[in-house]
């Protein structure tokens, strides 16, 4: 774990915040997997004019990490270089005006897919199945049954490492699958996504049946981490990995979900360490059986402990 006696200087010169900066603040907290180390810095600021005074200041070389609500991601065991910034309250605001809906990086994707039903917007139901931010939609191209970003964002509002606004259209963004083009260090502030006219009791059933599928084929209200791998183009993840019998698999307290082998479990104790040597093992016993190379989709941040 990082020492947490001592700061190092560029904390020592960062300007008074309004909203909360926390010195090597625990990570575990913030991720549905419940493991990790600290972050050097963790930053939750107040509002923009907060966040941009930190970033103008903030040393080129010190790493910035934006976290959401921490369902698809895993923070290492050694903890998280530089600054974290997780955005809250005033960058989880939704707007609707029209067709369009304007959703702070903050919010929901499950808030946003109600906000759309009660607008009467369809199209944006996929988002129900989606848990996590828009922010976080934004950075991996997030989709789900049959609908990806990609399909609904109109533009997108980031702030860069300097500071200044950035304003991108679905250019800027260069949506592919389960990524986007937009520099690391850039932070996305909000999504315009665009619907399109219906029924709110035809886009409830909808979500409705969304929210059956996640229940009936994914391991819900348990610690794990949202789908691990990327669906290789024409194939399905969990069958190559079902197929490589890894359905079940345990290594220290980490398991492949049984339930959906494209799911690694937190049982109770496990390190992160022990997910991600659980994940490396199944890419490689998936390559050994069908010589597919199985990429992370579970975002991985920080650096190993020594114990790891």
């Amino acid at each position: 774990m990082m020492a947490a006696a001592k700061h190092h200087d560029w904390r020592d010169t960062l300007p008074p915040v309004q909203g909360r900066m926390s010195f090597d603040a625990p990570m575990a907290p913030f991720t549905w997997f419940r493991v990790g180390g600290n972050a050097q810095a963790l930053f939750r600021p107040a509002d923009l004019d907060d966040l941009i005074a930190v970033l103008e200041v903030l040393p080129e070389d010190v790493p910035v990490t934006v976290v959401g609500v921490g369902s698809n991601l895993l923070v290492r065991d050694g903890g998280v270089p530089g600054m974290v910034v997780r955005l809250t309250g005033p960058f989880a605001t939704i707007d609707v005006s029209g067709d369009t809906i304007t959703a702070g990086a903050g919010a929901l994707d499950l808030t946003v897919a109600r906000t759309a039903e009660e607008a009467g917007l369809a199209g944006l139901e996929f988002l129900s199945g989606v848990p996590g931010t828009i922010g976080g939609a934004l950075r991996m191209n997030a989709g789900a049954y049959g609908t990806e970003m990609k399909d609904v964002t109109v533009s997108a509002q980031a702030v860069d490492r300097s500071g200044a606004l950035q304003i991108l259209g679905p250019g800027e963004l260069g949506f592919s699958y389960r990524r986007s083009a937009v520099p690391e260090g850039w932070i996305f502030l909000s999504a315009s996504l665009r619907g399109r006219p219906g029924k709110p009791a035809d886009i409830g059933a909808r979500m409705a049946e969304i929210a059956r599928a996640r229940e009936e084929a994914q391991p819900v209200k348990v610690r794990t981490g949202g789908s691990t791998f990327a669906n290789p183009e024409g194939m399905n993840a969990w069958k190559l990995i079902d197929a490589a019998g890894c359905r079940g698999l345990a290594m220290g307290g980490a398991q492949v979900s049984e339930k959906h082998c494209n799911f690694l479990l937190n049982t109770g104790d496990a390190t992160a360490a022990d997910i991600e040597d659980l994940g490396e093992e199944v890419r490689r016993r998936v390559r050994e059986t069908s010589g597919v190379d199985l990429h992370w989709e579970i975002r991985r941040i920080g650096v190993r402990s020594d114990k790891s």
